[in-house]
């Protein structure tokens, strides 16, 4: 049964489309040095800011629906909040809460997970994700609750895959997390238990792809983890200081794949009968790798072979299509999305991107859900992504995404289009300075254009973003707010997102006074749903959170 919106007859309809455009990773920096943001030549969107109404929204912690205010807003959780109109607790507080109150290892999967090991001789539990507290794919506390647990459950043989972090993190803060794991690790060996970490690289070079940009990626991942290829080395630790000695720039996420070897052999290939966890709670970049352990057919590389083990994922990742077939922690359920009303009310609509961000738009704005409400109603256009790094072309693809845009404004099918730029977070991620400010004044240029298009055929420009990122491209003293430096005196880079609030601008040049020129303080992305729906000539669904605009005759 689809669901419906109630016309605001009070509304005087605008000729135009509502163009909701999503400034990936751009923020309100909280210091001056190193905010790309303040830096870049933004003329356009810095025009509309200040003759516009304006506001800042809150875009992390429990306005994103994250455990606490000190954890870092996402993309995922981002969509999820702009594209459902209210906050949802999310992975990281879903799967502290599972282990918390022993629910995940009550669960069948946990328990098939242990029962399968503990079946044969030999056979392995291994566990396989991001490597740091940076609590926007995984958590590594998570991760040493399960190895605890699968002591205390009598599993005598464990082997981590780690995927260093540097993004989320420090970009060189790999270290700060092995050495006391290691440790932890070695607590748990002995007297038959035998512990310990068997592959690892980086983020960006093994593994974590998606969207299928990069399934090189994810090949690198498997050879390494499944099947002991790749350089090796007598420990996690040499290999960093390995690989960090032929080039002391290199950032964590960028590092090659490792392989720990003891007597000339590997020490975790996965074999039949292992059982095998992912242990990211995030969907996007888990779905290759886990793609590699269940599907039958396989196209995108020779998996070489493909060993028979008990697969589960830390969440279902995909809802839709129920990926994967095993998972420890359910996510959440949403419902009631915007756009799924606004298909059930008629509203013909466009999403955009390019493929570093088309989930987002779709995917993780739909809450989390496989394909469209209705396939007449809605289209989305995704622009195929440089397969380079973001820094040797930062600009990506805004130029050819607001094409497609401007095509659709002029067309005059669409209501509502919904797009991302990339650049501020993309580029962001990199911490090359000069190529976020280049990125983002690319994406300016492009502002404007939207504009021109949005002015000439009546219609409404809401400019926001998911997160911030760019806003915040150096590491600070906690202490003293001073730049931290490396020891060449450069800047240290920061490759993670930000705590900062993001923008929200409303740009109407056929603006009817129904609403007040000054827009609500305080309310986070969540309220971007109703603030679309009000400017279509809706009125929000019961239970949205409030939209940014002041109804005229409110005072």
């Amino acid at each position: 049964m689809s669901i419906s919106l109630e016309k605001n007859n009070a509304w005087h309809p605008r000729r135009g489309p509502v163009v909701l455009v999503v400034m990936d990773g751009v923020g309100y920096g909280k210091y001056k040095e190193g905010d790309a943001v303040a830096a870049a030549d933004m003329r356009h969107f810095r025009a509309m800011e200040a003759s516009c109404p304006s506001a800042r929204l809150k875009a992390h912690g429990t306005a994103v629906g994250l455990p606490s205010d000190d954890d870092m807003g996402n993309s995922e959780v981002g969509h999820n909040a702009i594209g459902c109109g209210r906050v949802f607790a999310q992975g990281a507080k879903l799967v502290s809460a599972s282990i918390e109150t022993g629910a995940m290892f009550a669960g069948e999967t946990w328990k098939r997970l242990v029962s399968n090991v503990l079946a044969g001789d030999g056979r392995t539990l291994h566990f396989l994700g991001l490597f740091s507290d940076g609590n926007v794919h995984s958590h590594i506390d998570h991760l040493k609750a399960m190895i605890a647990r699968a002591k205390a459950d009598g599993v005598r043989r464990v082997r981590v895959h780690a995927l260093l972090d540097g993004r989320d993190v420090g970009e060189q803060s790999a270290l700060e997390y092995l050495e006391p794991f290691e440790a932890f690790l070695a607590g748990l060996s002995g007297g038959g238990f035998d512990y310990r970490v068997a592959s690892g690289g980086g983020r960006q070079y093994i593994t974590m792809d998606r969207y299928g940009a990069d399934w090189s990626m994810v090949e690198r991942g498997w050879k390494a983890h499944v099947l002991g290829l790749g350089a090796r080395f007598a420990s996690a630790e040499e290999a960093i200081l390995h690989y960090r000695a032929e080039k002391p720039s290199l950032i964590d996420q960028d590092m090659h794949e490792f392989v720990i070897e003891e007597n000339g052999k590997p020490i975790g290939t996965v074999e039949d009968g292992d059982s095998f966890v992912y242990f990211n709670f995030r969907g996007d970049r888990a779905l290759e790798i886990t793609a590699a352990f269940e599907d039958d057919e396989f196209p995108h590389f020779d998996r070489v072979r493909r060993p028979k083990v008990a697969y589960a994922g830390m969440m279902e990742y995909d809802g839709d299509l129920h990926v994967p077939s095993a998972y420890l922690v359910s996510p959440p359920s949403i419902d009631r999305t915007m756009g799924e009303y606004l298909a059930g009310s008629g509203v013909k609509m466009m999403a955009i991107s390019e493929t570093q961000k088309y989930g987002h738009v779709t995917y993780f704005f739909n809450g989390n859900r496989q394909g469209k409400f209705d396939e007449k109603l809605e289209d989305y256009v995704e622009v195929k992504s440089d397969l380079v790094p973001f820094e040797q072309r930062p600009w990506m693809k805004t130029a050819e995404i607001t094409d497609r845009v401007i095509a659709a404004i002029e067309g005059g099918q669409y209501r509502f289009i919904r797009l991302n730029y990339p650049n501020g977070d993309m580029v962001g991620h990199t911490g090359v300075y000069q190529a976020v400010v280049c990125g983002l004044e690319a994406m300016d240029l492009q502002l404007g254009r939207l504009r021109a298009a949005v002015e000439k055929a009546g219609g409404v420009l809401v400019l926001t973003a998911d997160h911030g990122n760019s806003d915040d491209m150096y590491e600070h003293d906690k202490k003293s707010g001073a730049v931290t430096v490396k020891a060449d005196g450069e800047p240290r880079a920061k490759t993670s997102h930000s705590l900062n609030p993001v923008p929200c601008v409303v740009y109407d040049p056929e603006y009817a006074g129904e609403y007040e020129k000054e827009l609500r303080a305080g309310l986070g992305i969540s309220s971007l749903a109703a603030t679309c729906i009000e400017l279509l000539g809706f009125a929000p669904p019961e239970g949205y959170d409030p939209s940014v605009l002041e109804p005229a005759e409110a005072r």
